[in-house]
């Protein structure tokens, strides 16, 4: 199997040695992902943050559960900007799932397991279609992760835009009335989730980008004016590693478009 090159390699991005855990605050502040003892999961992500996704899936699977967060991260973030097969990017994506649903039963406190099976298949239903998704009852399994993930890691910014990005998809695609009644989605909570993840994760650009996406979502022109600052205020961060770059890249496409 063949992984497509990260477009941006960075010796920035790299982390050797002892800069891995000297930087590991700055770029796991948005999923609190404690820093690993084992030397070879400390590989697996250093590859992760250097855009060597293929390397870390195969070094992460390598080292059994331990290792999973960075696989599961890595495949999901290729997946989500890089694969362009689309039967490949979907398998990715499930495989995903699949050992985070494993990772909860064996590790049912590990917030990740829950944060990364709910972005693996949030990601998935937007690439099928979020109504069929939510037709499938994904929308359900994406919030209960979410949900538990914040109930173990309430600092998890990632997860609370993640919570955030739900309530603006469901409404946007089901109406608020519909939102509100079927699926628990508010306009005010979508809201408040992504304005939780910017106050504990400012440095994010993804949160910047979600937070337009979702205001284009569930409020349409009338909150036009913020999306698009939103989406500049993304494009001028500085990215710690490639996924960031990959985000701010989003943001000035979109400010392109």
């Amino acid at each position: 199997m063949t992984w497509k090159k990260f477009p941006n390699p960075d010796k920035a991005f790299a982390y050797p040695g002892a800069a891995l855990q000297k930087n590991w605050a700055r770029l796991h502040c948005g999923d609190c992902e404690p820093f690993p003892d084992n030397a070879k999961v400390q590989a697996a992500w250093r590859s992760y943050h250097a855009g060597d996704f293929g390397k870390a899936v195969a070094l992460g699977l390598a080292c059994g559960m331990a290792g999973h967060a960075a696989a599961n991260k890595a495949a999901i973030v290729y997946a989500s900007y890089l694969e362009t097969d689309e039967e490949r990017l979907l398998t990715l994506l499930l495989d995903a799932a699949q050992r985070c649903e494993e990772q909860q039963r064996v590790m049912p406190q590990y917030a990740n397991a829950w944060y990364l099976h709910a972005y693996a298949l949030g990601r998935y239903s937007q690439r099928i279609s979020v109504l069929k998704a939510l037709t499938q009852g994904l929308g359900n399994k994406i919030k209960n992760s979410l949900t538990q993930a914040l109930t173990l890691e309430p600092k998890h910014a990632d997860a609370h835009i993640a919570l955030g990005a739900y309530h603006a998809e469901v409404i946007d695609k089901v109406g608020a009335l519909v939102g509100g009644l079927t699926y628990g989605a508010k306009k005010t909570t979508g809201v408040e989730h992504f304005e939780t993840a910017l106050k504990l994760n400012p440095d994010s650009a993804i949160a910047r980008v979600e937070f337009a996406n979702g205001l284009a979502m569930m409020f349409g022109n009338a909150r036009i004016k913020d999306a698009e600052r939103y989406y500049q205020e993304a494009a001028a961060c500085t990215a710690a590693d490639a996924m960031e770059w990959l985000d701010i890249e989003t943001a000035r496409n979109e400010l392109e478009d």
